[in-house]
């Protein structure tokens, strides 16, 4: 009873200005873990803003609302929490490892700080699996898997109520728009102009040749005005993009000033066998992480991966976003594949309800060759030979494996 009555209170009181003054809810907002509805200012009567809540086992609940004027705002509450009014914060949200924004909270109440969401994040909030939010040493987790219905509810919600008033209110959860669209109205229709957003993320390479060829997946360039590399305690350097392959997920970057490399990767120049180990590195999670790239290990589940997509590895060793584009080698050394992805397992766990574990995929050196001589890179291929230990793998590796950084616009999905 007190958590609900937290709740309500919550409910009623997230407001981009604070106000306290607010009752409701008139109509429904019921997708998910979601509840809320639409409010009004008590004072006047007038509408104020919809807002939906949804409790976590962290303690925290998360309110979205947004209000008259279309503005976004993100509230974390909890009765646990003791803020001095009108104290601020920086909350810095991460979104499924890979997009990252910094929040600038308020404490319009003692037990709640509320930020005002830019449509991009809005965008990256609505499509997103996981939210990591960190603010000082605190770190906490968020399941964001029906986000995406009720950021189209509250939407809908705010449209109906300002064309028919709080009377008619009623199930906004009934003629929402598709999730994929219903963040661009941020206080106007969506268009060309405001179905634009920012791309920020991270991703692994690794040097081929000695002329600075950079292999990665083409996921983590896709979008990217700017890109940045570099090595583990050294100064970043500009890299530009030489080639791609959206089909089998490969990029070739190479810095944009004259770079020579002493040390690159060696090519497997035989096929690996189901069974065999394998070591993978890269840059998981940077920010949330060390920001040395870290090694995992397993072997090779599979020869193929989805849907017996022969292009693709199934390997056992983690692998997290961040990961991507980063180097797997066999036990001597050399390359067997480039890390491109995980097994999406929340989706798989809404169909079968249970989690996968330890499913992820590599593209197969066949691939990466193809793409390489397409390419015209002078790369060099090398025998197994002798079985070195994890941690000489992960020393030799240390001078050719580069973090990848991405800053650039997207389009917003329609557009696509």
């Amino acid at each position: 009873m007190r958590l609900r009555s937290f709740v309500a209170a919550a409910l009623l009181q997230v407001c981009l200005v604070g106000a306290a003054h607010a009752k409701g809810p008139f109509g429904t907002v019921n997708v998910g873990g979601w509840v809320g509805g639409a409010f009004s200012n008590d004072e006047t009567g007038a509408f104020s803003h919809c807002a939906a809540t949804a409790p976590y086992a962290n303690g925290v609940i998360l309110v979205v609302s947004q209000n008259a004027a279309g503005i976004w705002s993100l509230a974390f509450a909890s009765p646990n929490y003791h803020f001095n009014k009108d104290e601020n914060a920086a909350i810095d949200v991460t979104f499924d490892g890979r997009e990252q924004a910094r929040l600038y909270a308020t404490a319009y109440r003692s037990d709640m700080l509320t930020a005002v969401m830019p449509l991009n994040v809005v965008h990256t909030f609505q499509k997103a699996s996981l939210m990591v939010a960190t603010a000082g040493h605190a770190v906490l987790n968020f399941d964001l898997r029906s986000t995406g219905p009720a950021i189209a509810a509250l939407a809908n919600c705010v449209t109906r109520v300002k064309a028919d008033g709080l009377d008619k209110a009623g199930d906004f959860t009934k003629g929402a728009t598709k999730p994929a669209t219903a963040a661009d109205k941020q206080g106007s229709p969506p268009t060309a102009k405001s179905s634009r957003g920012t791309k920020s993320g991270f991703g692994t390479g690794f040097v081929v040749s000695a002329s600075g060829h950079i292999v990665t997946n083409n996921h983590v360039i896709d979008g990217c005005s700017e890109l940045k590399g570099n090595l583990t305690g050294e100064a970043a350097m500009v890299l530009r993009v030489v080639s791609n392959d959206a089909s089998n997920d490969l990029a070739l970057l190479q810095p944009a000033s004259t770079t020579a490399f002493r040390d690159f990767a060696r090519i497997r120049d035989r096929s690996i066998r189901s069974g065999d180990s394998v070591v993978a590195i890269g840059f998981p999670l940077h920010g949330l992480l060390t920001s040395d790239f870290t090694v995992t290990t397993g072997i090779v589940s599979s020869l193929s991966g989805m849907r017996n997509d022969s292009r693709f590895l199934q390997i056992s060793a983690p692998v997290q976003p961040g990961n991507s584009g980063g180097p797997l080698f066999d036990t001597s050394g050399q390359v067997v594949g480039v890390v491109t992805g995980k097994i999406p397992g929340l989706r798989i766990a809404a169909i079968t309800g249970d989690i996968p574990e330890n499913i992820n995929f590599a593209i197969k050196t066949g691939a990466l060759r193809d793409f390489l001589d397409n390419s015209v890179v002078p790369y060099q291929t090398a025998e197994p030979r002798g079985e070195l230990k994890t941690t000489e793998i992960a020393g030799n590796a240390r001078a050719y494996t580069m973090l990848i950084s991405c800053n650039g616009t997207v389009q917003a999905d329609a557009k696509k």
